[in-house]
């Protein structure tokens, strides 16, 4: 079996990112405004996290579904997984050294009802919003996702080592765990990272909307790292038809993504409740452009040049609507945290450009060395000539 070798160019590029990572964060920190320094840190660590723990979502369910079709693909989805253990020591560290900047609900005078600042809706929801509590639940999705990413990938591994159906089972039973952990976490994690930026708001909607935007941008780095891979001569047995499935992937969840974003937009502006529209009203003031920016790239872009058959299996034009939805769907990020944290003093500047760049490199540097470090194809797996013929 084929193994991915890591080129001076990967390294290079990913070195090269997280030193202009590095330089804007602490040109943003030398700046004054811990906030928008914080709130960049929070957007970005949570897109690349989100990225890690889709791929791991997702092949939780080729094993639970015993799907064949992707087992050539598999390697790629264990390789972004491994991310996560660096993603959620950086929200801890993020949590434990910003909250103040960023989580209203964690300043002290908000509970003192003998102080003017005192919130009793706040104070409502301290059984649940408090920094004990919270430290706990970041604690936990670090240890559930990165432990079960790392286990369906060892037991992969030893698939390969010894054969059987041994350890297909043992990674289906995991991953049939997973889902059922991951179906809790993935709504209380986006309530406790992201909605509770704005603690007074919420929305039933919010944690199938950030899944739905989480899922289309996994499949959608997928498709480019696949992409990549076959480019450079390898997954030669990775044909159109593998191609065409995780094209119609990016566009159909761009679709379920844009119809639970209209959802969450229409019933509250519907229901017109003061203490739901001010999360819209936020968004449409200093935020309109991007607010409707993040609506058009997201949905139109994927919808219309991605609709036809022919399009899903043209590699170019996939990997330009792919750099668009990852643009997008960071842009998404961006329209959830910062109205919430900096208000009207948000922009796209130097520290918007290039702490991205910082999780990318790392993210890259993760990725290609955990591919290289393993065949890419797993030999032993029971399917894996149902997705050497794999056609649709």
């Amino acid at each position: 079996m084929m193994n991915y070798t890591v080129t001076k160019n990967n390294k290079m590029v990913a070195i090269g990112l997280m030193v202009l990572g590095i330089l804007s964060i602490a040109y943003g920190f030398s700046t004054g405004d811990t906030t928008r320094s914080w709130a960049n840190l929070l957007v970005s660590n949570f897109y690349f996290m989100a990225i890690g723990l889709g791929a791991t979502f997702f092949l939780a369910v080729q094993y639970v579904a015993e799907v064949g079709w992707s087992v050539q693909i598999k390697r790629v989805w264990m390789a972004m997984g491994q991310y996560l253990p660096f993603a959620g020591l950086f929200m801890i560290l993020i949590f434990a050294f910003g909250h103040h900047d960023l989580y209203a609900w964690t300043h002290p005078e908000n509970y003192d009802k003998t102080s003017e600042h005192y919130d009793a809706i706040l104070d409502g929801k301290s059984g649940y919003l408090n920094m004990t509590f919270y430290f706990i639940r970041l604690v936990l999705y670090a240890v559930i996702w990165a432990g079960f990413a790392f286990l369906l990938r060892r037991e992969s591994l030893k698939e390969d080592e010894v054969g059987g159906y041994t350890h297909y089972h043992k990674a289906s039973r995991l991953s049939a765990i997973f889902l059922v952990l991951f179906a809790v976490s993935s709504s209380t994690s986006a309530w406790d990272i992201l909605m509770s930026v704005d603690a007074h708001w919420f929305s039933t909607l919010f944690g199938w909307y950030t899944f739905a935007g989480l899922f289309v941008t996994t499949m959608t780095v997928t498709t480019m790292i696949v992409l990549y891979l076959k480019r450079k001569g390898y997954l030669p047995n990775v044909n159109d038809n593998h191609i065409h499935d995780l094209g119609k992937f990016m566009f159909a969840f761009s679709i379920f993504w844009t119809y639970l974003w209209f959802s969450q937009f229409m019933l509250i502006w519907y229901a017109n409740l003061p203490e739901e529209v001010v999360y819209f009203m936020q968004r449409q003031g200093h935020y309109k452009p991007l607010f409707i920016a993040n609506l058009v790239i997201n949905f139109a872009v994927p919808f219309i040049v991605l609709m036809t058959r022919d399009a899903k299996r043209m590699n170019g034009l996939l990997t330009f609507v792919g750099c668009v939805i990852v643009a997008g769907h960071w842009l998404d990020v961006y329209i959830m945290v910062m109205p919430g944290t900096v208000g009207e003093h948000g922009a796209i500047g130097i520290q918007e450009i290039g702490t991205p760049c910082f999780f990318a490199g790392l993210f890259m540097w993760v990725v290609f060395h955990k591919l290289a470090s393993a065949p890419l194809i797993p030999k032993n797996h029971p399917m894996l000539k149902e997705s050497y013929y794999h056609h649709i």
